[in-house]
């Protein structure tokens, strides 16, 4: 019989029941999924990515399936932040009681502070993750996360518009120093980052000679990337003082740990529940057994045990 564990987490403050959290763009706004399972044995639930206006997305076909994953090209479908804070998380607030976060978007570092600064005042959101994987409209299209300038520009543009909530900057690993990029947001004020974004992949179907998704390439994730993203959440947190959640390839529980023993405080799951949507629930009950097994009775105790 495996003894009691402890899976919780401290997480800027906020308590966590457990420390995996689906990964915003793979779980809707929760609510979808409420009637499949109990939400509330997720340590928290990161949203649907969030713009000011509503958008309709990228044209179809969107999705392309790898041997160890997928590349997807959804272009940030979602009905706006007037609903997100108005109708989503209220309605997601009342059949759950985990962290709430708020993954935002945009386009403009005004954009950025608006969005931010609404979810913020948003009782039902504990957490707002920022996305700045997204392209600068003002600066020829660069993605803002792939410049330690520019991003430590939308860090500091979102924490002079938030007052109350944690601020974790989601970053891209579509760089060549992802350190350089993480210390920029922390020096402006980030309170944590989360890591990674998907990376840039592409598929074409050798019969119709053409790309597989019609906006020809997109956001490749799935067990494949794992060893790489896992590098980069040791990296950064090494190098940073504020808490990591890690992301990128994430499916067992086993991912977990390995995530956690590199420095990260949460782990996301992200393509994992598009192949299975009751992965994290699985991941979550194998924990204990696997904490039993390699002799820890506590994950808060493991963070960054692998320096």
């Amino acid at each position: 019989m495996v003894a009691t564990k402890d899976l919780s987490v401290s997480l800027c403050g906020l308590r966590l029941e457990n420390p995996v959290i689906p990964a915003s763009g793979t779980f809707g706004f929760g609510l979808e999924l409420a009637d499949s399972f109990d939400l509330n044995v997720l340590g928290g639930i990161a949203l649907k990515g969030t713009t000011r206006e509503a958008r309709p997305g990228n044209p179809t076909p969107r999705i392309a399936e790898c041997r160890a994953g997928m590349i997807n090209s959804v272009g940030l479908q979602n009905p706006g932040i007037e609903v997100l804070v108005g109708e989503k998380a209220p309605a997601l607030r009342k059949i759950y009681r985990g962290a709430i976060i708020a993954n935002i978007s945009g386009f403009s570092l005004e954009e950025y502070a608006f969005n931010c600064a609404r979810a913020d005042a948003c009782p039902d959101i504990d957490i707002l993750e920022v996305n700045i994987s997204c392209p600068n409209v003002h600066n020829g299209g660069m993605a803002f996360g792939t410049d330690p300038a520019q991003a430590a520009a939308v860090t500091r543009a979102v924490r002079e518009a938030v007052r109350e909530k944690p601020v974790f900057i989601k970053l891209s690993p579509n760089v060549t120093d992802i350190v350089s990029i993480a210390r920029a947001c922390e020096d402006a004020g980030a309170d944590g980052l989360t890591l990674v974004n998907t990376f840039l992949g592409m598929r074409i179907d050798i019969n119709k000679r053409k790309p597989v998704i019609a906006n020809k390439m997109g956001g490749f994730s799935g067990p494949a990337v794992f060893p790489v993203a896992l590098r980069m959440v040791y990296q950064v947190a090494h190098a940073c003082r504020i808490p990591v959640m890690g992301c990128g390839g994430v499916s067992r529980s086993e991912d977990v740990v390995e995530m956690m023993m590199a420095g990260a405080t949460a782990v996301q799951v992200g393509a994992e529940n598009i192949r299975n949507p009751f992965a994290c629930p699985e991941i979550i009950a194998a924990l204990p057994e696997l904490m039993d097994r390699l002799g820890i009775g506590s994950l808060q105790e493991i963070i960054g045990i692998a320096a």
